[in-house]
């Protein structure tokens, strides 16, 4: 694998990681999204904002700064404060996740190998954004598994519908368009 082609596909997978968030909160009522299930658990918003400060931080500066910014405050993030709506930290994860891109989208196979720090620990550019990758894929799942509880039967689903493997792999055969595929099978539920 070259190295522009990691780089595409490691943008390609934060898109999808992005949109299947964004698709699973768009299915949640504000109530909801500010409710946490027990009192050590956080809630959709302290997961939006904390992947939205994570990612101010990694990527503001990704090529020229520590990962953890002096400014960051990380506990902030886990408590809800004054003037935290939805609809304001939907735009600091939108602003977070816009770092995440403005930064790896100008990379070149060349960058690949260069040195950043995160917390003062040097890593390449390649682990720096593998790490990000695990750590906002396993937030996304969180965020996922939260709004599915609370839709409930109002879920829709993000990916295959249950019941339909089969014939989404047969329709794969026919027409590989994953994308086209998969709205249509969410389309059937």
């Amino acid at each position: 694998m070259s190295g522009d082609h990691y780089l595409r596909d490691v943008i390609t997978l934060f898109r999808k990681l992005k949109q299947q968030g964004e698709r699973a909160l768009a299915q949640v009522s504000d109530e909801q999204f500010f409710a946490q299930i027990d009192a050590e658990s956080n809630s959709l918003a302290l997961i939006v904002k904390h992947l939205a400060g994570n990612a101010r931080s990694r990527w503001r500066d990704f090529l020229t700064s520590d990962g953890e910014e002096p400014d960051r405050h990380r506990d902030s993030e886990f408590e809800i404060e004054r003037g935290d709506t939805r609809a304001a930290l939907m735009e600091r994860w939108e602003r977070g996740w816009q770092y995440l891109f403005d930064a790896l989208e100008p990379l070149g196979a060349d960058d690949l190998m260069r040195k950043v720090r995160i917390r003062n620990e040097e890593h390449t550019v390649v682990q720096a954004i593998n790490r990000q990758l695990a750590h906002y894929a396993s937030h996304v799942g969180q965020i996922v598994l939260l709004a599915k509880h609370y839709a409930g039967p109002r879920w829709q689903t993000l990916s295959i519908p249950r019941g339909k493997s089969e014939q989404f792999t047969a329709a794969m055969k026919k027409n590989p368009d994953t994308e086209a595929q998969l709205r249509r099978f969410r389309s059937k539920k």
